[in-house]
């Protein structure tokens, strides 16, 4: 089981090394290079939706989130550009390191939401 454990998360990180290079090829759509963008952003991010000090919800986000967000960015990347770049993530396995970029777009992400959530909030309550 262990086993398993351990080749389910390489084959997860060597699919978020080909988003990476299947969102700097110039022939995916940008819708889906957008939202390949935000899954890397988000898995690389140190910060995370649920903070990771909250018992079983913390590991949870990232259980749920990162593969749900890269299976679909995945299919939203045509074939042949996916081809290429598990194909060149193969050939040269790096290893994806947290991201001050990553952690600026999920900041202004959660800025975003937050704004959002408040807006909501006065327009009920009075505002």
């Amino acid at each position: 089981m262990l086993e398993r454990l351990r080749e389910a998360a390489r084959h997860l990180k060597a699919e978020l090394l080909a988003l990476s290079h299947a969102a700097r090829d110039p022939r995916t759509p940008w819708p889906a290079r957008a939202l390949a963008l935000l899954v890397l952003a988000y898995a690389l991010s140190p910060i995370d939706l649920i903070p990771d000090f909250i018992p079983v919800l913390g590991q949870l986000d990232d259980l749920l989130l990162v593969p749900a967000g890269l299976w679909l960015a995945l299919r939203l990347i045509p074939p042949v550009v996916l081809a290429d770049a598990r194909a060149e993530a193969a050939r040269a396995p790096a290893r994806l390191a947290r991201s001050a970029w990553g952690l600026a777009l999920m900041v202004l992400v959660y800025l975003l939401l937050l704004a959002l959530v408040w807006r909501w909030w006065a327009q009920r309550h009075g505002g």
